[in-house]
């Protein structure tokens, strides 16, 4: 990594994008070997919330009986303002530009406060059912304060979290078991629920872009919104009607590439790649699987490892081709 950075740094100084006076600092603060923990502490702040809402969880759980509903429900409450209070009081207020906190700490107390209101608002409907049989405000209620304070405070983890509420109010189930027990392709319509979700998260990163509104979170409507689409594409490649899905598939997954150098996210163009292979490949065995070349299949199957080794091969130097792009 080091003899990386330095001859980053030479070829910046042979092309006169550095003078000879920040040549020497920039090596001679390379040679003190100071690195930061900054990203450490952050990630240690975030298992922090994570294991602290988890532990309520399991508090909850194992002590329903003993601590009663309303005991429960008092507490959670409690804390949650405690939270919000601490929250409000040290933010600088909405922005329509990238804020942050002074103490970074407050990133993850309101973390922690969104995250305690999902459980308050969820045990609230388990319990006593406030809403009535409309599960669906359950999930948006939460997803509303989401949506405010992932703008009010500018956190993107918020905001994550927001998205993926909305998701699951429009129906889609983004669980771990439900992928594996392959509920989100029990029927269409959540494939055309995804696709239409996804094509409204990229509409509205365009126009925030366009009016300045909180620009940085681009990337993770984007982000979304490519595997939004992609999957429910993927998935109805299957279908009878496969083609028309294959054209939103190369319509999207175009644009997604021309984004990824956009703005300079490999995270899009990585997936976007893959997303395309996948397709690709799912309409080669269907062309293979109409044309009926029984005749080739034995010279067709022997060129197969070569088909995906030259693959890697394409793919690792086409990372490495945005990667120079990037640095450039």
């Amino acid at each position: 990594m080091n003899r990386f950075k330095e001859q980053n740094t030479q070829e910046l100084f042979d092309r006169n994008l550095l003078t000879e006076s920040q040549y020497t600092q920039v090596k001679a603060y390379r040679k003190l070997e100071i690195f930061s923990l900054h990203t450490e502490l952050k990630l240690f702040l975030y298992l922090a919330v994570l294991s602290f809402t988890t532990g309520i969880g399991i508090l909850i759980y194992q002590n329903i009986d003993t601590i009663g509903h309303v005991a429960i429900l008092s507490i959670l409450l409690a804390v949650t303002v405690v939270c919000y209070y601490f929250s409000f009081k040290n933010s600088s207020g909405f922005k329509k530009e990238e804020t942050n906190f002074e103490n970074p700490i407050y990133d993850y107390l309101i973390l922690a406060a969104l995250l305690l209101t999902c459980v308050f608002i969820g045990y609230l409907q388990f319990q006593y059912t406030a809403f009535g049989t409309h599960y669906g405000l359950a999930t948006l209620i939460p997803t509303a304060i989401g949506l405010f304070c992932a703008y009010y405070f500018d956190n993107k983890s918020i905001l994550s979290i927001a998205i993926t509420g909305l998701a699951a109010y429009v129906g889609l189930s983004v669980s771990p078991q439900s992928l594996l027990n392959n509920d989100f392709y029990d029927t269409n319509t959540l494939s055309y629920s995804a696709i239409g979700l996804g094509v409204v998260l990229i509409l509205w990163a365009i126009y925030s872009v366009k009016i300045n509104l909180k620009k940085h979170f681009t990337l993770v409507y984007l982000t979304f919104g490519l595997h939004l689409i992609s999957i429910s594409c993927i998935n109805n490649l299957f279908q009878p009607y496969w083609f028309v899905f294959a054209l939103i598939l190369a319509g999207a997954l175009s644009y997604f590439y021309k984004a990824s150098y956009q703005f300079q996210a490999v995270s899009l163009f990585i997936f976007s790649f893959i997303y395309a292979y996948i397709g690709a490949n799912i309409l080669l065995f269907k062309i293979i699987e109409l044309i009926r070349i029984d005749e080739f299949l034995i010279p067709f199957f022997f060129l197969v490892p070569f088909y995906f080794i030259g693959s890697i091969i394409i793919f690792i130097n086409l990372i490495k081709q945005f990667n120079k792009q990037k640095t450039q």
